[in-house]
């Protein structure tokens, strides 16, 4: 009686560990299902892998989402350019911005985007970061994607943005999941 007490106890074990182990994806398969989202999502868009050699980009909700970075982690699509050469944002310099942000595995899961952010409610404070200086945490949390259109734009810009984990919030890198932002940059705070 005890033995198989003992022998039905461990087969249920050994059946709750095996469904579980579907839950536990690897890191390499995470990595491969942002991939697929984000793939999923850029589908639908016309994508250029380039960055347009004289950096004037096609702007405005049709306008192609660039490849920003030569791995495929940030593409930009450009709703609103500012000039770059008069209005370009200098090493340490408080940028603010607002951003909403939609998770893509999500979307990619339920084919619905929900969005978080502080884009439209005035009562949370705009959020900032210093401008290529990442030793600062006001800097770091943000990833690096988040300021990559500065390295194109002026501050005064508008963009969608496609990015992933690796280049994301640092406190998310480890849960893999690309995320959508629309971002308005500005020198001062709104």
């Amino acid at each position: 009686m005890r033995k198989s007490f003992y022998l039905m106890l461990m087969l249920a074990l050994s059946l709750v560990e095996l469904s579980s182990c579907k839950d536990n994806d690897s890191y390499a398969d995470l990595l491969n299902k942002e991939r697929h989202a984000t793939n999923a999502y850029l589908a639908n868009c016309r994508v250029v892998n380039d960055i347009p050699s004289d950096t004037v980009f096609e702007v405005g909700t049709n306008a192609p989402y660039y490849r920003i970075d030569k791995d495929g982690n940030v593409y930009m699509q450009v709703l609103k350019a500012s000039d770059r050469k008069t209005d370009k944002a200098k090493p340490s310099e408080r940028i603010y911005f607002r951003y909403m942000r939609y998770n893509l595995l999500y979307w990619y899961s339920y084919n619905e985007m929900l969005g978080e952010g502080n884009e439209n409610d005035m009562s949370y404070a705009s959020t900032y970061f210093m401008y290529n200086n990442y030793s600062l945490a006001t800097s770091a949390q943000w990833g690096y994607g988040i300021q990559l259109p500065l390295n194109f734009l002026g501050v005064e810009s508008e963009v969608n943005l496609i990015i992933k984990s690796q280049y994301g919030l640092a406190a998310e890198m480890s849960g893999v999941q690309p995320y959508l932002y629309h971002i308005r940059y500005f020198r001062n705070q709104v």
